[in-house]
């Protein structure tokens, strides 16, 4: 029988990754520098988690608790930089790397052991990625590049150690992660020009739901399925990112893209119809 849990967990991963999505949108009628909106995204979202379930709560200021806070802080700044530094298309293309290193580190740090199939569905998104995004991608930028790569590796490491809490809550982790974040991109919020209505309401979005609503998800999916799958399953995320965009202002994906994004859904959704059919009811 299948369990119901994990596949519930499974639609909460599609879930933030569909808020996740609306960054690239979103970002664009902030008019704040990236380091500037990334503290001010934080701060909203921590308020808001904050008031969502502040009942359920428990700061253990453990390890474990601020290390995945910090992995989640470096992963959220390092791609707002990334995409400063570099062109969109190479700070996604490298943060969603992040698989490569939770197929590498999960099998010792959770026990978790990846198969040749999890290998194959890797492989795959990679590719399609890079189609997805052939004509965005630059070889130069070195520093960017190096940064997008680091938030890769933050996410992987964000993921696992959020997985190593599925028994109380990673929630607390995700807040404190929210918090220092706001901290890192306070002192440019200081120097930044007054946002205009539209750009408040941006923000307000991003914090809210773009990443409060988001993590809320995922907080709530990490406790049932694997690290692997909390970071291979939201891979659709920047194939909706470009979506939203062209609803937005218009602008037309190009066949490359459409190919790209049709072999990610593909692995994705090949490899989420697997995990849900083969994991036994508990």
């Amino acid at each position: 029988m299948r369990d119901p849990a994990h596949t519930k967990s499974v639609g909460l991963l599609l879930g933030a990754a569909l808020c996740w999505s609306l960054a690239g949108v979103l970002f664009k009628h902030v008019e704040w520098p990236g380091l500037a909106a990334a503290g001010g995204r934080g701060l909203i979202a921590a308020l808001f988690l904050l008031a969502v379930s502040w009942r359920s709560l428990r700061f253990t200021w453990s390890p474990l608790q601020l290390g995945a806070a910090a992995a989640y802080a470096a992963c959220t700044v390092l791609f707002t930089l990334a995409n400063k530094m570099t062109t969109a298309a190479n700070a996604i293309l490298l943060q969603y790397t992040a698989p490569v290193w939770v197929a590498l580190l999960g099998a010792w740090l959770l026990g978790e052991r990846t198969t040749r199939a999890d290998w194959l569905t890797i492989a795959t998104v990679l590719v399609g990625l890079g189609v997805f995004f052939y004509e965005g991608l630059q070889i130069g930028q070195l520093a960017g590049l190096v940064i997008a790569l680091a938030s890769g590796l933050g996410f992987a490491v964000m993921t696992i150690l959020l997985r190593k809490q599925k028994d109380s809550s990673a929630l607390e982790s995700i807040i404190l992660g929210n918090l220092l974040g706001f901290a890192i991109g306070a002192p440019a919020m200081w120097s930044a020009p007054a946002l205009t209505a539209p750009g408040w309401l941006a923000l307000g979005l991003l914090g809210v739901v773009q990443l409060g609503l988001a993590y809320l998800l995922y907080a709530k999916a990490i406790k049932h399925v694997t690290a692997l799958e909390a970071v291979l399953i939201p891979v659709v995320e920047p194939i909706l990112n470009p979506v939203w965009v062209m609803l937005d202002m218009g602008e037309r994906p190009s066949q490359f893209a459409l190919l790209g994004g049709a072999i990610v859904l593909g692995a994705v959704t090949l490899r989420a119809l697997v995990a849900i059919r083969l994991r036994p009811s508990v």
